[in-house]
């Protein structure tokens, strides 16, 4: 696919020096560029952004799996993924695929599925999809065997989870959701409670078994994250061991902690537009107006990045640079992407554009190319 050589004209560029500024922006090669090139199409009445890093996003599972079993071409409910994604202004996506005991589409054999899925589309969707593995940590028999199949998949960012419900299983209590867990996993409930408890009582073998395997994973260049730190010495233990992402802390204490030593911190963006945490946890913009925060994350609502950064722009928790940023430069710096997050000559032409009174996505490119386009704006481009 071709990239476009187009200068555009008449918008409002947010740009990193200056901020925001009617100016000319030129793409061509897949890149912005230094020099006007091509033709010119005329933006007015548009405002252009850096294109939107969704580093954390498990919204995709609704269209690999709209109802159990009813997918069977999941290379095509990737590509229908894709097409939100665009049409939210999202040019590159971490797409989040649990490999856990809850099965399903939670399940191990699901997640190599979705993967293979992944690599299937790559070369003829436009936005770039990038594999996340959020792995369970007590799932002890599948330690051995998951560097390699991890290579394989090509996933290059790991999370590590625990949802098991340890507090009713060292109880002796039924956890919630049993029965329907089971049914999704495909086991009795007799046996899903059976594997639950057996995980549990097997939990003074799991520290060894992350610290080996985060050793591997480190030495092969995979990057690390832990989910839903709940306490500063939670999230030093993680940071001990190589993993210096902190996806969604749940406190202050750990976002703190996570700060101060040089941690990513990472929050959903849900949680902004939603003025809170849906489970109670800490306010993402507390933690925003304290600096606690490197990038926001769709999480499982692909709209909220741009609606998120926005709400903080209006409200003047941020100005619009800043409250972008969280979106495109920040996120893309600690995924390690230097090539984009910011529209400057050199960086990917990875850009959304805005209608500048209504802030609805017009159009989204990424690497030049367009990715979504809807309503007037196709006719400047087209005539």
């Amino acid at each position: 696919m071709t990239a476009l050589e187009l200068t555009l004209t008449g918008a409002d560029v947010l740009l990193p020096e200056s901020g925001v500024s009617r100016t000319d922006l030129t793409i061509a090669e897949g890149h912005v560029q230094q020099n006007r090139a091509g033709r010119q199409i005329d933006l007015s009445g548009y405002t252009i952004l850096p294109g939107i890093v969704d580093l954390h996003g498990d919204g995709f599972e609704r269209h690999i799996a709209p109802r159990r079993g009813a997918m069977k071409q999941m290379d095509e409910g990737i590509r229908s993924v894709e097409a939100e994604l665009a049409a939210n202004g999202i040019t590159t996506a971490v797409l989040a695929q649990f490999h856990s005991w809850e099965g399903g589409v939670r399940g191990p054999v699901f997640a190599s599925q979705v993967f293979a899925a992944i690599a299937s589309v790559k070369g003829s969707v436009v936005t770039d999809l990038i594999p996340q593995l959020r792995f369970e940590t007590h799932m002890l028999d599948d330690y051995a065997g998951l560097p390699a199949r991890i290579a394989q998949w090509q996933v290059p960012y790991v999370v590590f989870n625990d949802h098991l419900p340890h507090d009713r299983l060292a109880q002796g209590r039924t956890p919630p959701r049993l029965t329907g867990q089971a049914l999704k996993a495909g086991r009795s409930p007799e046996a899903h409670l059976e594997m639950l408890q057996t995980m549990h009582e097997r939990k003074n073998e799991v520290p060894i078994a992350i610290e080996t395997l985060c050793t591997e994973l480190s030495r092969r260049g995979v990057r690390l994250g832990s989910h839903d730190d709940a306490t500063a010495d939670t999230r030093a233990w993680w940071r001990g061991r190589g993993v210096s992402i902190a996806e969604f802390p749940e406190t202050l204490d750990a976002a703190e902690a996570a700060c101060a030593a040089g941690d990513s911190i990472v929050l959903g963006s849900p949680n902004v537009v939603r003025g809170g945490s849906h489970k109670g946890n800490a306010s993402a913009l507390e933690l925003i107006a304290m600096g606690l925060c490197d990038a926001l994350a769709s999480d499982y609502h692909y709209p909220s990045p741009r609606r998120a950064a926005l709400m903080l722009a209006k409200g003047g928790l941020l100005d619009l640079a800043g409250a972008w940023a969280l979106i495109s430069s920040g996120p893309a710096q600690v995924l390690g992407l230097k090539d984009r997050g910011i529209l400057e000559p050199g960086k990917r032409a990875d850009l959304v554009v805005l209608e500048a009174d209504t802030h609805r996505v017009a159009a989204t490119l990424a690497g030049g190319r367009v990715s979504y386009m809807s309503g007037d704006i196709a006719a400047r481009f087209v005539n």
